[in-house]
């Protein structure tokens, strides 16, 4: 049977050498987040859970993958190809695809990034997530991700950061901290389709780094495809390397 863990650090060391801040947000109880293992006392194995991610730690544990599925739709981030194999057999036919890696040691160039900032086309303006703001992204499919984990507005107001770029009054792009840790925060980015290719995801994405520079905190980016990973090295990051992951949804069957 899993259970939560209550005292996080038992767990660290399972998780030594994991760089994915949402991993540090868990381990600091940051947010929503949550630990499950299988023996509190002695872990050696365990689950954290944040957002839409799952990520495993330790030896393989049937029950964790089985029973610790979501209720919703979750990525499901495997250390190593026997946890993937785990995920596998756990659910088969689950879909699996590869995320990027971005290296977390970035020097970034303010010089460049206040440029991008400031490279927004004509007829658009940028203006930091308020109130009114977080309600329109909230509202918007698309966005909802990027403010959606923190529970309510209040929280996120208060936790988070986050800029839209806005044409007649509406974001159509958005850069924010999809989840935070003590130390920074995790970057989510999007733009409505009909807008891309128009550098407004570089303008938005170079101001909230910016933002965490301003703050002294970290600016977190993980890539869920090449173009996240261009993107991210058009701004100062550097590729580290590729992982698996899979995507489970809460009604999927686990084989027993």
């Amino acid at each position: 049977m899993i259970c939560e863990l209550k005292n996080r650090a038992k767990a660290a060391p399972l998780f030594a050498g994991m760089e994915d801040s949402m991993i540090t947000s868990c381990l600091q109880g940051m947010m929503d987040s949550k630990i499950y293992v299988t023996d509190p006392e002695h872990p050696k194995s365990a689950m954290a859970c944040l957002a839409d991610f799952i990520f495993f730690a330790g030896e393989p544990d049937r029950a964790l993958v089985a029973e610790g599925k979501p209720k919703g739709f979750a990525v499901l981030v495997p250390p190593t190809e026997a946890w993937a194999k785990l995920i596998e057999d756990c659910f088969p036919g689950v879909g699996r695809w590869t995320r990027y890696a971005i290296r977390k040691d970035t020097r970034f160039d303010r010089g460049k990034l206040k440029r991008l900032a400031a490279s927004l086309p004509a007829g658009y303006e940028m203006r930091r997530i308020d109130g009114d703001l977080y309600d329109k992204c909230l509202a918007e499919p698309l966005f909802t991700d990027g403010v959606c984990h923190f529970g309510s507005k209040e929280t996120y107001l208060e936790q988070g950061r986050g800029f839209v770029v806005l044409k007649d009054g509406a974001p159509v792009s958005m850069a924010s901290s999809y989840t935070v840790y003590r130390e920074g925060i995790e970057i989510e980015i999007d733009t409505l389709e009909s807008e891309r290719r128009k550098g407004l995801a570089t303008a938005v994405g170079a101001r909230l780094i910016l933002s965490c520079l301003d703050d002294n905190l970290y600016p977190s980016w993980d890539a869920a495809n090449m173009d996240s990973v261009r993107l991210a090295q058009k701004l100062g990051y550097a590729f580290s390397h590729a992982y698996p992951c899979y995507g489970v949804s809460g009604n999927a069957p686990a084989a027993d």
